[in-house]
């Protein structure tokens, strides 16, 4: 299974425009796997889930984001989303 460095991994989404910043926020503790503070040098793969902060908002799976955004919007904004 291939590996990637968490910091590389976050720079590489675009989560981050650099990784010297996706290195600030992990060292800042912005960045958690599986519910635990990771190191910039973590190898992270497929299936490992992780909790990114950013400014307000904390980025997590895909199913909490929709959840909370039919809560928000109403299910007919979300009807033909692909599932």
């Amino acid at each position: 299974m291939e590996r990637l460095r968490v910091d590389k991994w976050l720079w590489a989404a675009r989560f981050y425009k650099t990784r010297s910043i996706a290195k600030a926020a992990i060292e800042g503790g912005k960045v958690h796997l599986d519910g635990q503070r990771v190191k910039v040098s973590r190898e992270i793969t497929i299936g490992e889930r992780l909790a990114i902060k950013q400014g307000w908002a904390l980025q997590g799976p895909l199913e909490a984001a929709i959840q909370l955004f039919c809560r928000v919007m109403g299910e007919n904004y979300v009807k033909d989303l692909p599932h």
